[in-house]
This record gives C-alpha cells, structure tokens and sequence, in this order.
C-alpha cells in the first residue's frame, strides 16, 4: 500500500489545477481554445464570436460570444496533467469564478495589452486573495493598436498592490508583434505554422539584446529579494543557475508573492506554449496547496488534510448542473480518493449516498473514470446535495471551508403566460436556484408573485431566456426592481412586556434594553448584532437564545417599507419572567413585538444599492457619458485617455442604472462598452424614500385587494 501511495504522491505533482479568470472581453475564452488545441485536446480550433468556442458550450454562450457557466477540462502538457476550468468575466456570473477559485490551487489572470487593469480585474484578485490563490499573469491581445504590457504592469503593482514582474520582452510591437524573449532561458521565441503550433527558438535580435540584458538585471534583483542564496550571487557578480531562477520564482509565488507576467497574442496564436510552460512551472500542485477543513463537532478546531489517497475521503461540492442525463454534481478530492459504486457521507445531511458513476468532464463531453484520487476534478451523477457540501467517506468527520456567496441586489417578477406552464416554471425555478446560489426565488406573500433575485439584469435575462428554450415555457416578467435595504439612525429603548391570560397556563415576558445602528460595520459582513447584559437572573438563560430569535423574524421584512433590516444592534439589559408562564414563545413573541413597535422610532432610513460603473468609449463622446451619468445621480471617480479612448470610472444607483446599456450604446453609436457592479448600499435621499414607501403602500394594498 504504501508503494502505492508514493506513485501516486509522485503522480500528483505533475497535476495542475487552474482556473482562467480576467475581466470580460480579455480573452480568456480564446486562450483556453490555444491550450486546448496545443495540448492535443481538440484539433481544430474554433473562434469565439464565429461557431462558438469549444468551452462555450451552451447556445446563449455561442449566441452572445460570452461565457455564462464555467466549463471544466483536462489536458496533457508534457508529463503533467493540467485540470483546468475557463470562468466568465462578467461579474453577473461572478459566482462561477468564486467557486472555481474556492478549489483550484493555482490561477492565470488574462489581462489585456491595452485596457490593462480593468473593474472587473480588481474583483478577481479580490476573489484570488480570499481563497490564498497563486497566480500567472498572461497580457494578451499584445497585437492590438497601443498594447503597452509596461504600462500594464505598472498597474498591476499599483491596483492590484502585487510584485508583477515582466519574464518576457515583446518582439515587435503592435500589429508587428511576431514573438517574445524569454529573459530568464535568454533566447527569443517564435510561433510557426498556420496556428502557431510550432516553437522555433532563436537567439535574441541584434537589436533588442542590450534591452534585454537589461530586463533581465531587473528580474533577477527583484526575485533576490525572496532568496539570500540568489543575492548572494549576484553580489558576488557570479551567474545564476536557470534551476535556481525557477525554483525561486516558484516558492515566491506559491507564497502569493509574486505575479510573473507573461506575454501574448491568443487570437494571434502566440506566446501560448510558454504559459503553458510556466503553469507547469510556477504554479502548485496539490501537495504543495493547504486546504482549510474543521472538525464537525467543533467548528473552531482545524483539520489537517494530506492529499493521500490512503486516508479517509474528503471532498467539497461546488457546482451543480442538471442536464438532460440527470444532476452533475462537480467536486474537487482533497484526500483519499472516490472508487465506483461506493458510498459516501453527505457531512452538512449526514445522508450516505452511492456514487454510481463518476465522470472526468471536457465542457460537455464526459469520460467514465473508475477511481478519482485526491486533487482530482470530477463529477459525480446522480447526487442530491447543495453547493458548497463537503463529502467524506466517514460520518462524522470535517466541514470543508465554505465558499463566499454575495448577495442579489436586483428582482423581478415572474410568472408563466398560460396557466399550464407553471408546473415547468416551478422545477425550471428549482434547478436554477440549485445551481446557482446567487439566484434566489421567493414568494411574494401580500401580491402573490414569484419573486427572482439576482446579481444584475444580465444575469436574470439569462435565466428567464433559459427557462423559455429549456423548459419551453413562455414567461411574463415584470419590471426588474431595487431590493432596498431598512437601517436605524438613531438609538432608542424598549420596554415590552407581553402578557397573556386564557384558561389554563397564561403567557408572560417582559424584556428591556436599546436598538439602534451597529457602531462599525462587523468584520464578518453581519447585519444584525445582538447583545445580552442582564444581570441577577432577571430573565433566565435558556430564554436568551427565544429573545434573538424574535429579533431575527422580524429582519426579513422592515416595519417601513417591506424591506430587509440591516446595521442593527439591539442590547438586552433587563427584563422579568414568570416561574409558570414564560415560555421560549412568550419572550419570542414579546422580541417580535419590541421590533414591530420600536424600530420605527430609530427614523429609519431606506438604503440602495449603488453600482461600481467602469466605461471606454470614443473620446469624442466622452462629455456627453459623463452628463448622462451625473443626471442619473452618478458620481465621477476618475477619468483618463488611452489612445483615441476615453475610460471613466465612477458610481451609479442601481435604480437609475436599468436599461443602461441601450441608452449607452445610442449615446456612442454603438461604440460604447461598460461593465457594473455592486459597490455598496448608501442612503436614499429623503425624496426618492418618501416615493419609494408610497409605492410599496400601494403595491402591498393591490395585492391584498
């Protein structure tokens, strides 16, 4: 047995699981096409924006030239296997790149050659930091009028806050982009053939050598600072082996320490080989990448987890696809190893389930595979679990980290057309709402209307679109609608006592204390805080727990305006009780009622969400962006010139932010772009609230006639 797990062990240091993420339109689609076609995976490549790229394999993706889902694959680069997953750009989907990185152990981030450092860039390393991911960085689209991969770096240190580091030079420029120099190996690589399939590596041009002596004196001072041993050869003025330079830019980023950046043209077919190279080289392997698990019974004592396949199993669910042969559930092994046709325990249900079949994904094709051992990517048929679940062959034994999941800012009404497609809507509703944990569904109990929640208008259009073609169901949605949020402006007390007398045993609490807003936003992102300073037994401590939980029924839906309550504190100081007719009931119901009656005399106000907005359009249109985003209640945050481009950051309500991209794109004829997404909530002015209340007053009093 123990031959068996260092083969394996062995094995497993030549796997690569990586994600591709960047902001929309970077090309990360197109890349993973190159890598897929040069690692023997298919052999033909296929454009984006023509049939449809192979990872795009849905209709709506190959429509729109856009990635919606995250799509898995496997490929053979020398002797290592590369596991890797292409995730969309636009942050409407931004669920599909948070779960990926939640289980990937190393990350290319594609950025353009002349947008560099985009809104949407600033999300992903956001997302790449939570979860302790390594990363490359792959500047692509160098063929492009004004690619500068300088300039681009310079911003990846200066907004990413990251030690980006160039490991090629460009060799021509622009359209003339014909290959780079390798500064570490100190040889030029060129690209042949009709898809750059062949690698011709040359000495560098006669021109660029003084260039590149230089860039590469640049690199190596840089990488001493992660290695006494490479400083110390460079003081003594002493050549540096090419096994040194490597092995300390690995340890350097495995440490999330340092970005190399790589050069490249995907559409172009170059600079794709040596990132693959480079994957192999700098990015971990799954011994190398710690997983963070915790004991079942006790959430705050970590488990350590070995990536061995003789240890006990452990595993984490994070995606769910139902396609028309039953539910996929993806899952990543990070001990042990999953066999055919046995059984494992669901750690949050505690059910066991049987794992019929298991299958190694390439977008949607599948390969029936017997075993999966740990730092595999698999999919499982036939498993009924939620998103984020960890797996273990023992019961009960550890809970995998759980995954950041935002919540939706925008909602609509749906309902079906004819009355014989709500029986399709509901399961169509069902499937989604479990594949995607930023889409929620509910039931509006005063109008009656299913409700949908989501990131953004894209991503319910979406939906609703998948739900005509999937389910063949036409649909009526309503107008999309701000999910506004209740908060306290000031602190006030309470004192409720609830009583109650029938025949029999009577109800009684009593309870005192303040509520108002939380003095600093909690560390965690909580809403609501509660805390209890009673003293001397006046209220005993087995009714403490029934106070809260009557404060909390009362958050979903605000006494104002029907909406959620957040930033509340509410401290409970005193109180009294009964010996026979108190009850987890009588204080609940009393905490109900302190909430119905006290919140609104905090003067609670209404906050909306307000959108991070990031524009590029024509500079001769710029003046006018910029006013229609300040009559939208937009806020400028900075602007700057690229070439004939004007880019402008700034932020927008959301309110005021619906149906943007028509009026932008009419503004700009048809050249403007924009990506949005959701920066914080903050006040609604006075006026706008009072419309607000108004119009859920008669909204709530329609739906009750």
């Amino acid at each position: 047995m123990a031959d068996i797990g260092k083969t394996t062990n062995r094995d497993l240091a030549r796997v690569r699981n990586i994600g591709i993420s960047a902001h929309i339109d970077s090309g990360k689609t197109t890349l993973s096409e190159r890598i897929l076609f040069y690692a023997g995976r298919i052999h033909r490549i296929q454009e984006v924006r023509g049939e449809g790229a192979t990872m795009d394999y849905m209709a709506l993706e190959k429509e729109r030239g856009i990635t919606i889902t995250s799509a898995a694959t496997s490929v053979q680069w020398g002797s290592a296997t590369v596991n890797l997953i292409d995730t969309p750009g636009h942050v409407d989907f931004t669920v599909e790149v948070e779960r990926s990185l939640r289980v990937l152990d190393g990350a290319v981030l594609v950025l353009c050659a002349v947008g560099g450092v985009q809104a949407q860039s600033l999300t992903i390393d956001r997302q790449m930091r939570r979860y302790g991911v390594p990363r490359i960085a792959f500047v692509n689209k160098m063929d492009r009028t004004g690619a500068d991969p300088r300039k681009v770096v310079a911003q990846m240190r200066e907004k990413l806050g990251c030690d980006a580091r160039l490991m090629q030079l460009p060799i021509g420029a622009e359209a003339d982009f014909r290959g780079v120099v390798d500064l570490v190996a100190r040889k030029a690589i060129y690209f042949d053939g009709s898809n750059g399939e062949n690698v011709r590596e040359e000495a560098i041009p006669a021109e660029m050598v003084d260039a590149a002596a230089h860039a590469r004196a640049h690199l190596l001072e840089a990488l001493a600072m992660y290695s006494d041993e490479l400083m110390e050869l460079l003081l003594a003025e002493e050549e540096v082996p090419l096994a040194l330079i490597h092995e300390v830019t690995r340890a350097a980023v495995g440490r999330q320490l340092l970005t190399p950046v790589f050069l490249g043209s995907a559409y172009r077919n170059k600079g794709v080989q040596p990132l693959l190279d480079a994957v192999v080289r700098y990015l971990p392997s799954p011994l190398e990448s710690e997983a963070k698990a915790f004991a079942h019974r006790d959430p705050q004592r970590p488990v350590r987890l070995v990536p061995d396949p003789a240890a006990p199993t452990v595993a984490m669910a994070f995606k769910i696809v139902e396609d028309p042969f039953g539910t996929l559930t993806f899952m990543r092994v990070y001990q042990g190893k999953f066999v055919k046709g046995a059984s494992y325990f669901n750690q949050r249900s505690g059910r066991k389930e049987r794992f019929s079949r298991i299958v190694r994904m390439h977008a949607d094709q599948r390969q029936d595979v017997d075993v999966a051992l740990a730092g595999d990517i698999v999919a499982v048929l036939g498993v009924d679990c939620n998103s984020g679940d960890t797996y273990a062959s023992e019961y009960p034994y550890c809970t995998l980290e759980n995954m950041f999941v935002p919540e939706p800012v925008i909602k609509m009404a749906i309902e079906p057309a004819t009355r014989d497609g709500a029986d399709r809507l509901s399961k169509a509703l069902h499937r989604f709402r479990r594949e995607d944990p930023t889409l929620h569904v509910a039931g509006d109990e005063e109008t009656g209307e299913t409700i949908i929640s989501g990131m953004g208008e894209l991503h319910l259009e979406i939906y609703v679109q998948r739900i005509q073609r999937e389910y063949g169901v036409e649909v009526v949605v309503g107008p999309p609608k701000v999910n506004y949020r209740e908060a306290p402006t000031q602190t006030v007390e309470f004192n409720i006592r609830h009583k109650k007398q029938t025949g029999g045993s009577g109800q009684f609490a009593h309870i005192v204390g303040r509520m108002g807003p939380m003095t600093e936003p909690d560390e965690e992102g909580a809403t609501f805080v509660f805390e209890e300073h009673v003293t001397g037994g006046r209220i005993p401590k087995q009714y403490i727990p029934a106070v809260e939980k009557g404060f909390r029924q009362g958050l979903p839906k605000g006494p104002v305006a029907g909406y959620p309550v957040v930033d509340l504190l509410v401290s409970l100081e005193d109180g009294s009780y009964h010996e026979v007719d108190s009850s987890d009931m009588a204080f609940q119901t009393a905490a109900r009622t302190a909430m119905r009656e006290t919140f609104p005399r905090t003067k609670p106000i209404l906050l909306e969400p307000v959108m991070k907005i990031e524009i590029e359009c024509p500079a001769p249109f710029q003046g006018s962006v910029v006013g229609d985003l300040t009559s939208r209640r937009g806020m400028i945050l900075a602007t700057s010139m690229d070439a004939a481009l004007a880019r402008i950051e700034g932020e927008i309500p959301l309110a005021e932010a619906f149906g943007y991209s028509t009026d932008l794109r009419s503004m700009t004829q048809g050249q403007g772009t924009f990506t949005m997404e959701f920066a914080r909530y903050k006040p609604l002015p006075p006026s706008l609230q009072r419309d607000v209340i108004a119009e859920r007053k008669k909204a709530s009093l329609a739906g009750v006639g």
